[in-house]
């Protein structure tokens, strides 16, 4: 493959490529959590839950494709495998069959994990003036603090 030459050098490049990857990892997590919440959740509010997380679900994994494209774009190769997204993630599994209160409350913790993975990114990409990615995070941010808010508001 020919040498990338895009104006961000490639240690830059490197760097920013691990971040995206913590941010793969973490929103990878986040959609099979979500998808299997989705599964699983039950009680009076189940059509309501099983619809919205449906809602996240899809949108994550159209996420996970935006960012491992980025990657790929920067010049490395995207993590795919359980294994490599568990090393990577600051996200934790849920236990069992939470309860739906609980499953929205876990969401909404990972939904600003997310968030946090995504703008520590944010000092390197601005120094490298790489736009496409800044781009990228700052709509990432968007869609996650906006799905925290509104999970948030169903816990009261």
């Amino acid at each position: 493959m020919s040498s990338i030459d895009i104006g961000i050098d490639d240690a830059t490049r490197g760097k920013i490529g691990e971040g995206l990857s913590r941010l793969l990892a973490d929103t990878y997590t986040l959609y099979l959590k979500t998808h299997n919440f989705h599964w699983n959740v039950t009680g009076p509010m189940f059509n309501t839950l099983h619809l919205m997380f449906e809602q996240q679900y899809t949108e994550l994994a159209l996420a996970v494709d935006l960012i491992a494209e980025r990657i790929r774009a920067l010049g490395f190769p995207a993590p795919g495998s359980y294994k490599q997204f568990a090393d990577l993630t600051v996200l934790s599994e849920a236990e069992g069959v939470p309860s739906a209160e609980e499953m929205i409350a876990q969401l909404v913790k990972d939904q600003e994990a997310v968030v946090r993975t995504a703008r520590s990114i944010f000092p390197m990409v601005d120094e490298a003036h790489d736009e496409p990615t800044a781009d990228l995070l700052t709509q990432r941010m968007q869609v996650h603090e906006k799905t925290a808010w509104m999970l948030r508001s169903l816990l009261g």
